[in-house]
């Protein structure tokens, strides 16, 4: 291990260390932030831990966390927004899947609500988050996911810094000759969505809503290292 990877688990530990100290009272100020500032709060989650998520890929790949037109800074930025944007999909799908599945005749709304709001864990409530998993990734995702294809290559394009990252996007010329269609639509949207996103999204809607953006985000270092090993 390189002094570098000493570095990021000393700082994991210390940015972690306050939630196992009930002293500190940070947990409940988390818990209390996320309640009352959501959109925020997955801002700051999503670029930070969906970022580290990329920094990790490029170490596997290239033996660093950061090199020069990599663009941390842009990249968080991104993230940040793209938390929101996730953020907001989770509750219009939340929201809107149990209407459209009372409307299927499957159950009564207040039956399908009660369900998936209850605390305790049952088949009911894992079938109506798989449905909600289900339905998000399949009409959500794939434009967040081209979008943030999108965004990578306009911030590499323009040296990674953050008044690159400001110009406008060559759409046109990033979507026709620099996004890498086979590895895209064969890898990342035939197959993450299915086999990862699918079932992972389930156990993110059947946590407590406190904790269900955040663990979202904690998808997206997973899903870095799955890309990494994959290149």
């Amino acid at each position: 291990m390189k002094r570098a990877d000493w570095i990021l688990i000393l700082c994991v530990v210390v940015v972690l260390t306050p939630f196992f100290i009930p002293e500190t009272g940070f947990f409940e100020w988390f818990k209390s932030a996320t309640a009352q500032h959501a959109y925020i709060m997955a801002f700051f989650k999503f670029a930070i831990l969906a970022t580290l998520g990329e920094m990790l890929a490029l170490r596997i790949r290239e033996g660093v966390y950061n090199k020069k037109g990599f663009g941390v800074v842009p990249r968080m930025m991104v993230w940040g927004f793209l938390g929101m944007c996730i953020t907001m999909a989770m509750v219009i799908f939340k929201s809107g899947v149990p209407v459209f599945l009372s409307s299927l005749g499957i159950s009564d709304l207040g039956t399908i609500q009660g369900v998936f709001a209850a605390p305790e864990l049952s088949w009911g409530k894992v079938g109506v988050a798989f449905a909600v998993s289900v339905l998000m990734n399949s009409i959500f995702a794939p434009v967040m996911m081209t979008f943030h294809k999108c965004t990578d290559i306009h911030i590499l394009d323009n040296g990674g810094t953050v008044r690159g990252l400001l110009r406008p996007m060559k759409m046109r010329e990033i979507f026709s000759q620099k996004v890498n269609w086979d590895v895209q639509w064969n890898f990342v949207i035939k197959k993450t969505i299915p086999l990862f996103w699918f079932p992972a999204h389930t156990i993110t809607f059947i946590l407590p809503p406190t904790f269900q953006v955040l663990f979202a985000a904690l998808l997206g270092v997973a899903l870095g290292l799955i890309l990494a090993i994959k290149k």
